[in-house]
Parts: structure tokens; C-alpha cells; sequence
């Protein structure tokens, strides 16, 4: 099942980032570790920071980095059980049972969005802490102690998956504060998306590497 294809009965799910309105405020990261209850050292949604031009004529460029949700996945090729796999809608997923935290795919994956969990807690920050359940990969994962899921496996973004069954946006959309992220169905043409993704503006990360992103970013 393509993007664009009109009798596909999934949406198929892409992004759009405005560099323009990004202020770097980093609420998109914070949001996404509140949601996803990610551990120290792991988080799904990061902002890099760029200084382009030439002095005196430098600016400084934002650059949120989710996960890519490529169409050509090069970390679901390496997965050696098959834990990495990409959803009917287009999003790339885990199987956290079948994952054996081998890492190769973090090794695979050009833009650095994945983590592995080694275990570790905000326990001794706040009291209650791995009572906590996370939403990982659509389904809660209880708490966290010993050698159990998603502890000792690699972590990703999955554009709030479990946000999405809800009819929900991504916690990274819903939280901008520049209205710099555009979410939906890229297989329909009239989506804002779609539109967003045909402007002079837009462009991809490492567009020679062929993994063809279903995350847009506008210039």
C-alpha cells in the first residue's frame, strides 16, 4: 500500500516543520517525554541547533529531529528477528517483545532517533516515578524494574501512535507553541500536508540516502 494511494483504507501519516516558525524552545521535547515517559537519556524528540551563513551574516537555525518514519526504512532491513517493521499507516515501529537490544538498527538508522533503554529512572528525583506506566508502542508497559520491556530494548518515536487511535495529534504538534508542526494524511492530496510537502520551501534530511522521509521540513 503506496502514499497516494486513494484506495488505501489506512491515512497514510506524515509531518511538516516550518524551520521559519521554530523558536527552539524545546517544548516539543519536553512534551514528548511527559507523553511517552521516557527514561534519562532517551528522548524521541530532540532540537538540533545550526548556525548557517557566512560572518557577520550568520542566523541560527533550530532543527527538530523526530524520528523520520522513512518510506525506505534502512533500520527495519537490519532488525535480525524482525522487531522493526513498518505499520499499514506508514509508521515505523518496534515489537519490544521481539527486540533482543542487538542495536543494529540504531547503528542503521542516518538521523539518530533511536535509544536504547539501559534502565535507567528518575526515581531518585521523583518519588513514584517507575510506577508510572508508559504508552510504548500503543500499549502500556507496567512498571519499570528488572530486565522487562521496553528496558534492555531500542526505543523510537512512533508519532504517538497510541495518541493517533484516539484521534489525537502527535504530543509534539499539540504542544508547538510556534505552530511550527503540520500533521495528517499525506496520501490526500488536498491535506495541508500534502500542500506543505509540494511547496518551493520544502526539502528532507539527507534526501541522497534514498530513505525518503514521510518528515518534511519548510525552509
Amino acid at each position: 500500500m503506496g502514499v497516494g494511494d486513494e484506495s488505501s483504507a489506512s491515512p497514510q501519516w506524515g509531518m511538516v516543520i516550518d524551520l521559519a516558525k521554530c523558536v527552539g524552545c524545546d517544548s516539543c521535547t519536553v512534551a514528548c517525554k511527559v507523553e511517552n515517559r521516557t527514561p534519562p537519556g532517551v528522548s524521541y524528540n530532540v532540537v538540533l541547533e545550526e548556525e548557517v551563513g557566512t560572518f557577520p551574516n550568520v542566523r541560527h537555525v533550530n532543527i527538530p529531529r523526530p524520528c523520520m518514519q522513512c518510506e525506505e526504512p534502512p533500520c527495519v532491513g537490519v532488525c535480525p528477528v524482525s522487531a522493526t517493521y513498518k505499520r499499514e499507516d506508514g509508521i515505523v515501529v518496534i515489537d519490544a517483545d521481539r527486540c533482543i537490544g542487538c542495536r543494529y538498527c540504531i547503528a542503521a538508522c542516518p538521523y539518530g532517533a533511536r535509544s536504547f533503554d539501559f534502565g535507567e529512572s528518575y526515581e531518585d528525583e521523583m518519588q513514584g516515578a517507575n510506577a508510572v506506566t508508559a504508552p510504548d508502542y500503543g500499549k502500556p508497559r507496567g512498571v519499570r524494574g528488572g530486565f522487562k520491556a521496553p528496558i534492555g530494548t531500542v526505543r523510537k518515536c512512533t508519532f504517538c501512535a497510541h495518541r493517533l487511535e484516539r484521534g489525537e495529534e502527535p504530543a509534539c504538534v499539540e504542544t508547538c507553541i510556534g505552530d511550527a508542526r503540520y500533521f495528517g494524511d499525506i496520501a490526500d492530496p488536498q491535506s495541508l500536508v500534502s500542500l506543505l510537502n509540494a511547496s518551493p520551501r520544502a526539502f528532507h534530511l539527507k534526501e541522497e540516502l534514498g530513505t525518503r522521509p514521510r518528515v518534511t521540513y519548510l525552509r
